[in-house]
């Protein structure tokens, strides 16, 4: 056996609450890599409803690659959500109509922060919220609670609100050697023959894995 069936909506018997997430997306703007999954007691499938202000006509993704997890009610906050603040109000006058629409803000007046890209192998804790256009490295954690509102390195901790450096999982050349390295990236065969590597941080053993 070369690990579960990264197309199994629940890999977990008799556990339905965590599911691999890529199999209860619907919307064609989340793209969500293989083994990545979501927990939570109330279902995985309402995952979506946490993708907040996701209107198609922005054009913004949310991608999240490979291994992530993520707790329950986990927020991601998109472009959808900015108000024009150039003005006396924020109020969005020209979503009602009824001659409101005069005001719609031309091209380029609204804030855009462009697609929020989660990493592979990210850890994200409870309830902790992601705000547009952010950007987390693989190999990241986010404490419980956190609201992101910045670029997230590669193999770091972020807590707080909003979210600040804590500090770094590894010293920097063995980051940038997992970062080479991408193990998320292998077969399941070979995954599977360096778990113990992977989960055992012998970096030596996966810098010759077969």
């Amino acid at each position: 056996m070369f690990g579960p069936n990264p197309d199994d909506k629940e890999p977990m018997k008799g556990f339905p609450q965590v599911g691999y997430l890529k199999n209860f997306i619907k919307s064609e703007n989340i793209i969500v890599g293989d083994y990545t999954y979501y927990d939570d007691p109330d279902g995985p499938e309402n995952f979506e409803g946490n993708v907040l202000y996701h209107f198609p006509f922005i054009g913004d993704k949310l991608i999240i690659g490979k291994f992530c997890a993520i707790a329950k009610d986990v927020k991601f906050i998109m472009n959808g959500a900015n108000h024009k603040v150039s003005g006396f109000s924020t109020y969005p006058f020209q979503i009602f109509g009824n001659g409101w629409e005069k005001v719609m803000p031309k091209e380029g007046e609204l804030p855009f922060k462009g697609d929020t890209e989660i990493g592979s192998d990210v850890w994200i804790g409870y309830d902790a919220t992601i705000m547009p256009g952010v950007k987390i490295g693989h190999g990241a954690v986010i404490a419980s609670k956190s609201v992101v509102t910045k670029d997230v390195p590669a193999y770091s901790f972020f807590g707080g609100n909003p979210a600040e450096h804590i500090k770094d999982r590894f010293e920097q050349p063995v980051i940038d050697e997992l970062l080479r390295l991408a193990w998320w990236d292998w077969s399941p065969e070979k995954i599977t023959s360096n778990l113990e590597a992977i989960v055992g941080c012998d970096l030596s053993a996966l810098q010759y894995a077969k």
